[in-house]
C-alpha cells in the first residue's frame, strides 16, 4: 500500500463508502462506516466474517454509543464512565436498525477508542466505525501501513481501501466485557485491567 492518507482524505472515503484501514491503541483495523451497506460488503469483501462472530465497532464518544444499543445497564454505564476513552469494549444489546452482520446474538460490541489516528477518524466522521483487525484469518494483523495488503492477502490495492496512520503500537487488543446473566463478565482480557473491570461491575452491580 503507498502513503498513509490525510485525516480529510481518509473521512471522505469512508463517506464514499470506502474502507480504510486505521491505526488503532494496538494494531491497524478496517474501518467502515456501519450505515453504508456497500461499505460493510466491501469490508467482508476484505476479511470475511467468520460464523458465529460479530464486528466490534469503535464511537466517536460515550452518546454515540448510545444510539447504537438498547438502554445500558449501570454496570455498562460505570464502565463507560471509568475506562472510556480506552481499550474496553462493551458488548450490549444492539437497537433494531443495525445491520444483523456486526451482531453476535444480538448484541453489538463497541468502544470509544483512547488517542489513536482511528479515534480521530471516528470524532471527524462524528458516527460509528468497523474496527475489526486488519487481517485474514489466521494472518497476523498489520501494525504498520505498509503491511496491510499483505495481512490481508491483497494482490493489489482496491481504489476504495486506503490507509491511515503510519505505525500503531502493538500490544494486547481491547478488553471485553459482555452480559451474563442480570451482571457481566470479563469473556477477554486485553489492555485494560481486568481486575480493575471486575471491582467495576461488582461495585455497579451492589449499587
Amino acid at each position: 500500500m503507498g502513503r498513509s492518507t490525510t485525516l480529510e482524505e481518509a473521512a471522505d472515503q469512508l463517506q464514499r463508502g470506502g474502507v480504510v484501514a486505521a491505526a488503532t491503541e494496538s494494531t491497524f483495523g478496517l474501518l467502515a462506516r456501519i450505515d453504508r451497506p456497500l461499505a460493510l460488503d466491501r469490508l467482508f469483501e476484505l476479511k470475511p466474517r467468520e460464523a458465529g462472530r460479530g464486528v466490534p465497532l469503535i464511537a466517536p464518544d460515550a452518546d454515540g454509543w448510545r444510539k447504537l444499543v438498547a438502554p445500558p445497564p449501570q454496570w455498562a454505564v460505570a464502565l463507560s464512565a471509568a475506562f472510556w476513552p480506552g481499550p474496553l469494549t462493551i458488548a450490549w444489546r444492539a437497537r433494531a436498525r443495525i445491520d444483523e452482520r456486526l451482531c453476535v446474538d444480538g448484541t453489538l460490541a463497541v468502544r470509544v477508542p483512547g488517542a489513536c489516528p482511528a479515534a480521530s477518524l471516528a470524532r471527524a466522521v462524528g458516527a460509528a466505525l468497523t474496527a475489526t483487525s486488519c487481517n485474514w484469518p489466521g494472518v497476523e494483523p498489520a501494525v504498520t501501513a505498509p503491511a496491510v495488503c499483505s495481512a490481508l492477502r491483497l494482490a493489489e490495492t482496491p481504489p476504495w481501501l486506503s490507509a491511515f496512520g503510519d505505525r500503531a503500537p502493538g500490544g494486547p487488543p481491547s478488553t471485553i466485557v459482555v452480559p451474563d446473566g442480570s451482571g457481566a463478565r470479563v469473556a477477554r482480557e486485553g489492555a485494560t485491567c481486568a481486575r480493575a473491570v471486575r471491582r467495576s461491575i461488582e461495585t455497579a452491580h451492589g449499587d
